[in-house]
């Protein structure tokens, strides 16, 4: 009886179909993202690159930053990360106020536009070293120093900060407003499996996916322009990214206010719990771009060149339409044995693609000229900086 009550699964030829229809369900998605290699893959690969012409054109987007790991002193404890640390390990620190603003001047002098302040999840709460150091700072929690450089940042060198901190609770993204015409906070996955003992998220309170869901939420009530994004071969299966991907889309459809989706594959280190963990293949990766494109359809998608070496060209056959964050400047603080390639070399490969590298801001064209999103106080230094368009201003 059983058997007869099951409903069929759809063939990869009848989800083909409707993809091309713009017809995107789970059940569609989760036998897409299947795609074998091969004619299928290449049909996928097809379909979402109609899709992500049509909707986008052939302009591939970037943006020329520094990168300010402000605290790697972390509360989380994730298998994959090597960014993370304990006070008094090797390579643990918390910039200071002058190290921050050195960092961001030499950013500006090179014509970098956005400040990404990345950092470790409330290190307070289990470090007293770091109690320690936010007193000396003048400081109770992470988030408040967080907030006073993201402002001197702004106001001193002119550069738009990106906080990029964690977990945030709506009065923290309230404050963060002010000064962040964009913010941003990485799914990584809807998969609670993750955080069961042995897996990649078992030592990491900031990470069950209902919290991190939350404060996405709570950036799409306060109206604030938000990168999110899945990290695949982590430990999840296919379907739980495919459900990853359609819990953002229902977040974007009920706020408007998610700018950016990144669909960042894990890269193995060998200093880190995972270092014997395979990594997602180039095939696996691209798959997961069609589908995050097919799911997402007019969002914008975007993969991080220097995680896939010399072969990332190929991802631009897979439907994304921006590269991230690219610095001149500083290295890559979360993958630093994977150097950004040098933007001139950027724009000569994704132009023999047969695309455009265009220079945006942190906030992305959609967003700029739309009051409710940027902050009355960052209007003016926001559209200053942007072209007609939306666009980064050539200067």
């Amino acid at each position: 009886m059983l058997a007869q009550t099951l409903k069929a699964p759809i063939l990869f030829d009848e989800a083909l179909a409707a993809a091309r229809e713009d017809e995107i369900t789970l059940e569609i998605a989760t036998t897409l993202i299947r795609a074998r290699e091969g004619d299928e893959l290449e049909s996928l690969l097809e379909v979402a690159v109609e899709l992500r012409n049509r909707v986008k054109g052939r302009r591939i987007t970037y943006s020329k930053k520094v990168f300010i790991p402000l605290t790697n002193l972390c509360r989380d404890y994730c298998g994959y990360c090597t960014f993370r640390k304990d006070p008094g390990q090797p390579g643990a620190q918390t910039m200071t106020r002058d190290e921050v603003l050195a960092v961001a001047e030499a950013g500006a002098r090179l014509g970098c536009k956005e400040a990404l302040f990345s950092l470790g999840d409330r290190p307070e709460a289990i470090f007293p070293e770091m109690r320690e150091t936010l007193a000396g700072l003048g400081h109770r929690t992470t988030l408040s120093y967080l907030t006073e450089m993201c402002e001197r940042v702004l106001n001193e060198t002119g550069l738009l900060p990106h906080a990029n901190p964690g977990l945030m609770g709506r009065k923290d993204l309230e404050k963060l407003r002010e000064f962040n015409p964009s913010m941003g906070l990485m799914l990584e996955s809807t998969s609670e499996r993750l955080t069961v003992r042995g897996m990649a998220h078992d030592n990491a309170p900031d990470k069950p996916p209902a919290l991190r869901l939350k404060t996405i939420e709570e950036a799409g009530r306060l109206k604030i322009p938000f990168t999110t994004g899945i990290l695949i071969g982590i430990g999840e299966t296919l379907d739980e990214r495919v459900d990853s991907l359609f819990a953002i889309r229902e977040l974007h459809e009920r706020y408007g206010h998610i700018q950016e989706v990144i669909i960042q594959n894990f890269r193995a280190k060998p200093e880190i719990p995972m270092r014997d963990h395979p990594e997602p293949s180039q095939s696996d990766h691209a798959r997961t771009i069609t589908v995050a494109r097919l799911v997402l359809g007019e969002m914008n998608v975007q993969a991080p060149p220097n995680l896939s070496d010399d072969e990332y060209p190929f991802l631009l056959r897979a439907g994304l339409n921006d590269w991230g964050g690219i610095s001149p400047l500083t290295p890559d603080f979360i993958n630093p044995e994977k150097p950004w390639p040098h933007i001139e070399r950027l724009a000569e490969r994704t132009a023999a693609e047969g695309f455009e590298l265009t220079e945006r801001l942190s906030v992305y064209p959609e967003f700029v000229q739309r009051d409710e999103f940027i902050d009355e106080a960052l209007r003016g230094c926001v559209r200053s900086k942007a072209d007609d368009e939306g666009y980064a201003k050539n200067e």
